[in-house]
C-alpha cells in the first residue's frame, strides 16, 4: 500500500514500539466482551502519550487520506477520545481539517440529552470515519456505527490501531463496512 509521506513506515515502527511498551500485557484479563485473554492492549497508555498522541494522529490521517477521505471522524468514548483529537490536530496542521466527535456510551444525562458530542461541526448526511483503538468482537464498533447513523451521519470508514483476530472485522462485514486496521495482534505481540 502507498503512503503520502516517506515517514510512514518510520512513524509506524515508532508507534508499534510504543504499543509493546506502553499497551501490551501478558496477563489474564475479562475484556469488554465478557471474553476472557491471557494478554491485554491498552492503547490509551500510548495515545494519550505526547509522542504517541502525535504518531497515531499522523498514521491514521495517512491512512484516511489513503481512500476517501471523511468530512469528519469519531468514535466511541473513551478509547477513541485521544484518537480522534489527533487525528483533528493533524487534519489541521496538514491543512485539511477535519472535525472531531465523540459518542457516548449512554445518552448525556441532562441538558440536550444526546449520544453525541461535537454536534456543531457536523450535518446530516456528512461522510464520517469511526475508529476504535482495540476491536475484539466488534460490539462496540458496531454501537458506535449505529449511533452515528442514528445521528443522520453517514459512515464511510471504519478504522481501529488493533485488530485482535477474534471475530471484530468479520461483524464489521457483516455489517456492510470493511475494518481497516493499522495493526493486528500478532504485530504488537511480535514487536
Amino acid at each position: 500500500m502507498p503512503f503520502l509521506t516517506a515517514g510512514y513506515e518510520a512513524d509506524r515502527r515508532r508507534f508499534l514500539a510504543l504499543l509493546k511498551e506502553k499497551s501490551y500485557e501478558k496477563r489474564k484479563v475479562i475484556l469488554s466482551s465478557g471474553r476472557e485473554s491471557d494478554f491485554y492492549i491498552d492503547c490509551k497508555q500510548t495515545t494519550l502519550d505526547a509522542e504517541g498522541a502525535v504518531l497515531c494522529g499522523r498514521l491514521f490521517f495517512e491512512m484516511l487520506a489513503e481512500g476517501e477521505m471523511p468530512e469528519a471522524v469519531g468514535g466511541i468514548t473513551l478509547g477513541a477520545d485521544p484518537i480522534v483529537t489527533a487525528v483533528s490536530l493533524t487534519s489541521a496542521l496538514r491543512g485539511k481539517p477535519i472535525p472531531a466527535f465523540i459518542i457516548r456510551k449512554e445518552p448525556k444525562k441532562h441538558g440536550t440529552a444526546q449520544w453525541v458530542e461535537g454536534t456543531k461541526n457536523l450535518r446530516p448526511g456528512m461522510k464520517v470515519a469511526i475508529v476504535e483503538d482495540v476491536v475484539t468482537t466488534g460490539a462496540s464498533t458496531l454501537r458506535a456505527i449505529e449511533r452515528a447513523e442514528e445521528s443522520g451521519l453517514e459512515v464511510s470508514r471504519v478504522l481501529c490501531i488493533v485488530d485482535r483476530n477474534e471475530g471484530g472485522a468479520d461483524a464489521v462485514v457483516g455489517r456492510g463496512y470493511r475494518l481497516e486496521s493499522m495493526f493486528l495482534k500478532e504485530d504488537v505481540e511480535n514487536a
